[in-house]
């Protein structure tokens, strides 16, 4: 077989990925929402809709998550996730200014005896 992506040799049964498609916040709440409001399974309404079944369940069930609220024992709301994602950055952030610092007093000490 013929390779002409320029990427090296194909195997024969070698089978393209399908490029992943991404949504925006928007097009998640709508097909949700007809989702809710539909009296199909989830799996209909992701064949009408053309989208992935199985994000569109993630999408149903975080939004029923969503809507019930934050709680104690519960899953994390989206709001929820979205801050334990910042505060988890912040937090590799603020450790590697700290191993710096350490570094950078390490060399200045050693320098000033």
């Amino acid at each position: 077989m013929k390779d002409t992506s320029g990427r090296g040799k194909l195997e024969d049964n070698h089978v393209p990925r399908k490029k992943r498609r991404t949504f925006t916040k928007h097009q998640k709440q709508e097909a949700v929402e007809i989702c809710l409001r539909s009296t199909k399974p989830i799996a209909q309404v992701a064949r009408d809709l053309d989208l992935p079944e199985n994000s569109l369940r993630v999408w149903v069930k975080q939004a029923k998550i969503d809507e019930a609220g934050p709680r104690e024992d519960g899953p994390l709301t989206t709001e929820e996730q979205e801050e334990l994602r910042r505060l988890r950055r912040e937090n590799r952030e603020l450790k590697m200014e700290r191993d710096f610092l350490k570094k950078a007093a390490a060399f200045f000490a050693k320098d000033s005896s």
